[in-house]
């Protein structure tokens, strides 16, 4: 640490660089190094917001001791491997989703994380987004009254992105869906049972062997008699962006507007009525408020493609920084740390198995920390 601040380190500079200015303002964080195979954009990046301390080998930054954090912000491929070279080099990890791509690697981390004692956090941004904190904020005030059934989707035109996304299994990417249910319910889920629907283009099957337009789970909660269900969509589906989730409550439901910037709904027994979703900046330091409205990168003309679609991924931003940092200093569990990360990840990669067996119930290992 420097000046009793985290020296960070980012690790990718595509959506990585959205993060670079929030870092750069936080009051615990010295954004102290940036990571990039490609050295042009590395140095484009690097000057763009004075940082000089630069890498273009992953081994180079992790041996560097005044690193206390990596942010990993890389192809979902690498982010097992980074993540947990990252932790037994003695650093903290925070990485963008999903958490890895097989419940192998999933268990490797959370034992990475036991055996080193560092911290690790998935930045899932859903579960920081201003409709999510408004949604929590009614819960926890008592106005929803007892959860009954939680929904969530994640609809996507993945067309034009890096060849690596051609032909995903949707669930393998379903993080942003899954996440608002497992954290709204405060519990793991502990079975699912998926189907498949629909077909993509013959092109888009063979890169994954998963021929499926659409996936649709049910996830079971471990001791709740609570149940949710999630959608994902990422070819040959025609639909608008969407991450969407909906709470029914006993008392109150929410559900999300069904075209991007209309007006969600609250219903108070039969009675529906629009909503305004309120800016969550008030929870933040003050130097970091700004983010939660706007892109922070180049936003005339670099503006990162997820944030673009994402709407700006609902102010989350800022809001995962703050939670991570603040675990830290804190020396607390952020949320989702290593094990909740796992569940909500193998949530999605087991849905697929699921999927690929006819709907065949898959039940999620119990990771533990202790």
């Amino acid at each position: 640490m420097e000046n009793d601040k985290f020296n960070v380190a980012i690790v990718g500079l595509g959506f990585g660089a959205e993060f670079i200015p929030i870092y750069q303002r936080h009051p615990y964080a010295n954004m102290y190094a940036i990571c990039q195979r490609n050295t042009d954009k590395l140095n484009e990046v690097g000057d763009a917001f004075g940082i000089d301390k630069r890498y273009d080998d992953y081994s180079k930054l992790l041996a560097d001791p005044a690193v206390d954090i990596v942010h990993i912000n890389t192809p979902i491929q690498s982010h097992a491997e980074q993540s947990i070279a990252a932790l037994r080099a003695g650093k903290h990890v925070a990485c963008t989703v999903p958490m890895a791509t097989t419940v192998e690697e999933c268990r490797q981390i959370v034992e990475a994380v036991k055996e080193t004692g560092r911290m690790y956090m998935m930045m899932e941004t859903v579960v920081y987004s201003r409709e999510f904190l408004f949604v929590k904020e009614m819960y926890e005030n008592g106005d929803l009254g007892k959860l009954q059934f939680l929904r969530a989707s994640h609809q996507q035109e993945m067309a034009g992105w890096p060849g690596y996304w051609e032909g995903l299994p949707p669930m393998h990417y379903a993080t942003h869906c899954v996440g608002p249910v497992v954290a709204l319910a405060k519990a793991d889920a502990e079975y699912v049972s998926c189907f498949g629907s629909g077909r993509i283009d013959e092109n888009l099957i063979g890169k994954y062997g998963s021929p499926f337009a659409i996936e649709s789970c049910h996830i079971k909660f471990r001791n709740s008699d609570l149940a949710a269900e999630v959608t994902r969509s990422l070819f040959n589906t025609a639909r608008q962006y969407r991450e969407s989730f909906d709470v029914y409550g006993s008392k109150k439901s929410f559900e999300w507007t069904l075209v991007e910037h209309e007006e969600s709904v609250i219903h108070t027994g039969e009675t529906p009525e629009k909503v305004k979703i309120p800016d969550y900046a008030h929870l933040l330091p003050q130097e970091i408020q700004s983010f939660t409205t706007g892109g922070v990168y180049d936003a005339d003309s670099k503006q990162h493609l997820s944030f673009i679609q994402g709407s700006g991924h609902g102010g989350s931003h800022p809001h995962l920084v703050h939670e991570f940092l603040s675990a830290l200093k804190d020396k607390r569990e952020p949320f989702p740390n290593a094990r909740q990360s796992a569940n909500i990840t193998c949530v999605g990669i087991l849905a697929h198995e699921s999927a690929m067996q006819g709907g065949e119930k898959k039940y999620l290992p119990d990771f533990t920390l202790s």
